[in-house]
């Protein structure tokens, strides 16, 4: 689902479940540490979550290595590497890509969420009043999707992408998202000034979406040399 959404230099790896990774991954100590508290649930998805990071990173030719959150929660890669997880009911996902190199990559971010409509009150939360009009069209026309769930997603990826540029916090309000329906794809509209990658500032990020499965996945990727203006993101071949 994540990878049909990114270029063919991201590897994806996903899971619609935890089975895949209870009999085949053992935490490294210090992951262990980190979840030795937590819920059995929550456990669960780290170790899922990384058992997927790691069968992508072995695809990249790297090997097995500790992925300990941030303090901003933030996974830690490898050096030379960027990548991105996320996790939610049903689904699981990790995606990763070189940082040097020939068409590396600057920053990656996946979110997954149920197609279902947000609870009550947070839309309003997260949205900009216009991005909220724009919702309510989108619902008005196109009643399949969960348009509030997406642009929730959409929010989260934008913000995946930008901590590790800038190593700042991003509010929901600093962000204006407009989704494209027909093309699956959207933009975010900085409403700060956007970090620098590769000389050029970056006050935009476009992405694209997907839904199936009960579920809503948006993702975002950033080269690190093409320029925002000239880089058409729907052009790349997908990877599965």
């Amino acid at each position: 689902m994540i990878g049909e959404i990114l270029p063919a230099s991201v590897a994806a790896e996903a899971a619609y479940d935890d089975t895949a990774a209870g009999a085949a991954e053992t935490l490294f100590p210090q992951e262990r540490v980190h979840v030795a508290r937590a819920v059995p649930k929550r456990q669960r998805e780290f170790t899922t979550v990384r058992f997927l990071a790691r069968r992508a990173l072995h695809r990249l030719g790297q090997p097995p290595v500790p992925l300990l959150p941030n303090k901003r929660g933030a996974p830690q890669w490898p050096d030379g590497i960027v990548g991105s997880m996320t996790h939610c009911d049903g689904y699981r996902a990790a995606v990763v890509a070189r940082s040097e190199g020939e068409g590396a990559t600057a920053a990656l971010g996946i979110d997954a969420e149920p197609d279902a409509p947000l609870p009550e009150g947070v839309l309003e939360a997260i949205a900009l009043p216009y991005e909220a009009e724009r919702i309510a069209k989108l619902t008005e026309r196109h009643p399949e999707v969960s348009w509030d769930r997406l642009i929730f997603s959409a929010k989260e990826t934008v913000f995946k992408v930008w901590y590790p540029l800038t190593g700042r916090e991003l509010d929901f309000s600093e962000a204006d998202i407009d989704i494209n329906p027909v093309e699956r794809t959207f933009t975010a509209r900085l409403l700060v000034p956007g970090p620098v990658v590769g000389n050029h500032r970056h006050d935009e990020f476009s992405g694209r979406w997907t839904a199936g499965r009960g579920l809503v996945a948006t993702a975002i990727h950033v080269p690190l040399e093409t320029p925002l203006e000239s880089h058409n993101f729907f052009m790349n071949t997908p990877t599965v």
